[in-house]
């Protein structure tokens, strides 16, 4: 065991750590990012990527909604974690089950990257510009509830794959334009291919969106102050928020839902809207708390959106 001092405490570091991960390129770099922190960190721990295919990368032509949501991503990590193969596992946020499965904790939520999407195109600058009839590619019900409710005249197709995939097969022809997190194309130095930043106030983000988690087997306690210091204060309670608000609502990616949460000095403020897939209902609240409070002020907005119907929105899917 290595023995780095933090202040007063004395953490023992395992001479080896395991990083379990998807091997699209988005996770690989997710994983390198983490790993490259864990190195500076602990220079005498050996730090190493396991790369796994996941259900959720090898089922494409199915929408997410219909094949089980979007735990297909981590379950083949978290078997890796009980199993011991691997000591932790590194997601996107809002990849995460809502509820995590027994036997795992979040140990650690990384700061985030631009929370917003990002609209893609090739032949057209911005949302607004798309003719009439334009095939618009997305995966998400959310995104697609939104665009709906401000576009109807757009066609919105599904579109699955990772970010090489979906960004080929707009070149290919298939979509006018495509929406994704700015984040992910952010991450892997794909930034000229955003043609807009959509403002969170017209398509409210996935919960969790641009945030990475990472999991750990809940009998490996003694992890949770290794990977302290990776761990954003600010962005692991504002996706508590949203992680609140959706876990109330039983979100999962078979409901078009989103939140946003922000903090402001000791506040957090969070948006959170449901909807009908056509978009035709949209319900939108706003709540703001105290930052210690930030599951229970998603549950409060949770409550606000049911008062105004979702809970009929999400009955009738």
């Amino acid at each position: 065991m290595n023995h780095p001092t933090h202040s007063a405490t004395r953490i023992d570091v395992p001479n080896k750590l395991v990083i379990a991960s998807r091997e699209s390129a988005l996770a690989m770099w997710q994983a390198r990012h983490i790993q490259s922190r864990l190195q500076d960190l602990y220079p005498h721990t050996e730090v190493s990527i396991l790369g796994m295919t996941t259900t959720g990368d090898q089922i494409l032509e199915t929408p997410l909604a219909k094949v089980g949501g979007k735990g297909l991503f981590v379950k083949e990590l978290e078997t890796a974690l009980a199993d011991g193969r691997a000591d932790l596992a590194v997601h996107s946020m809002k990849d995460v089950p809502m509820n995590l499965p027994e036997g795992f904790i979040l140990a650690a939520t990384g700061e985030r990257e631009d929370p917003r999407d990002a609209f893609v195109s090739n032949t057209f600058a911005t949302l607004e510009s798309l003719p009439e009839g334009s095939i618009v590619g997305t995966s998400s019900l959310r995104r697609q509830s939104q665009l709906q409710a401000r576009f109807p005249h757009l066609k919105i197709e599904s579109l699955r794959g990772n970010l090489q995939t979906r960004l080929r097969k707009l070149d290919e022809g298939q979509y006018a334009a495509i929406i994704l997190a700015a984040a992910g194309l952010i991450r892997l130095g794909l930034n000229e291919r955003i043609s807009q930043f959509i403002p969170p106030e017209q398509s409210i983000p996935a919960v969790g969106q641009g945030a990475l988690g990472i999991e750990i087997s809940a009998s490996r306690p003694e992890l949770v102050a290794i990977l302290a210091p990776l761990n954003h204060l600010d962005t692991q309670r504002c996706v508590e928020a949203e992680r609140g608000m959706s876990r109330a609502l039983a979100g999962s990616c078979t409901v078009p839902l989103g939140a946003y949460a922000t903090c402001e000095a000791e506040n957090i403020h969070i948006t959170g809207f449901v909807a009908s897939v056509d978009g035709k209902q949209m319900l939108i609240e706003t709540a703001t708390g105290p930052k210690a409070d930030a599951e229970i002020l998603g549950k409060i907005l949770a409550k606000q959106l049911v008062a105004k119907g979702a809970d009929k929105i999400l009955a009738a899917l």
